[in-house]
């Protein structure tokens, strides 16, 4: 596996986007994920000149876009159109990046699904992200749908991820494994075999076992080491991703990656997975 930082670290500290391309490389990452920020309905096409020119200068490719949907699960057709096409700009712009994937995160069921039937924002989310997974697979992408830890969460375990991918049917559609979201579920280990073949992306922090945290790997109570194996031996071989946002000091945000960085790649190389 490969370990990788999704640059949305770096958002609200001193750095800039280059100097935060330049910083990861540095620290040691074999890759870089972009934040979902990186808006492609608002950035420039300097700001991708400069995102894709630092990468490839110090030679850390990018694999994966971030990007959050709600709005693909909206009752409202014409919400839901915005968001598709929205969502193929994304896509466009992984391939301008030449990333492998999008990473989606769906959103949850609105009114405690007491008003719009459960059943139908599911078939909206299905219906929406099958067409999302023919445009990906036309450019070489997929989508790695995300795993949320939330009540309401469209997503929010694992046996619902398996029906999801079932119900879309699309090889180019995936799930993306976040580790601290598996505990905050309480998902046993066993479990992540179900994803067998199946998972596109991983992404890796740690929580207080509460609520999400985002934390460096030993700051919290998250059985980081034992989820990875699993996923490991589910024959997973592709990146995983750092997730650190809202660092309690953006000054010194350069320590608290480094310290991610360091924790991780340990865990990683005892696992016998970095490589």
């Amino acid at each position: 596996m490969q370990l990788g930082l999704i640059n949305s670290a770096w958002e609200g500290s001193p750095l800039s986007l280059v100097e935060g391309v330049r910083k990861t490389k540095e620290i040691g990452f074999d890759t870089m994920d972009v934040t979902a920020t990186f808006d492609p309905l608002i950035i420039t096409a300097e700001d991708k000149r400069q995102l894709k020119g630092a990468a490839e200068e110090v030679g850390l490719p990018i694999v994966s876009v971030c990007c959050v949907a709600v709005g693909l699960i909206d009752f409202n057709p014409a919400v839901q159109q915005f968001h598709l096409d929205r969502c193929r700009r994304y896509l466009d712009l992984g391939a301008e990046l030449e990333a492998k994937n999008l990473l989606l995160v769906i959103g949850e069921y609105i009114w405690q699904k007491e008003v719009i039937p459960p059943e139908e924002q599911w078939k909206w989310g299905v219906e929406n992200v099958r067409q999302l997974g023919e445009y990906a697979a036309e450019r070489g992408l997929e989508i790695a749908l995300e795993l949320e830890p939330f009540a309401l969460s469209l997503i929010n375990c694992v046996d619902e991820m398996v029906r999801f991918l079932d119900d879309v049917n699309h090889p180019a559609v995936k799930a993306n494994c976040d580790i601290s979201h598996l505990h905050l579920v309480r998902t046993p280990f066993a479990d992540v075999a179900k994803l067998a073949g199946r998972i596109g992306h991983v992404h890796l922090s740690d929580c207080d076992g509460e609520k999400h945290g985002d934390l460096p790997p030993g700051r919290g109570v998250t059985p980081i080491k034992e989820y990875l194996a699993a996923i490991r031996d589910t024959g997973f071989n592709g990146v995983v991703s750092i997730e650190l946002e809202f660092a309690p000091d953006p000054g010194r945000i350069v320590e608290w990656v480094s310290e991610a960085y360091r924790e991780t790649d340990k865990i990683m190389r005892e696992l016998g997975c970095r490589g």
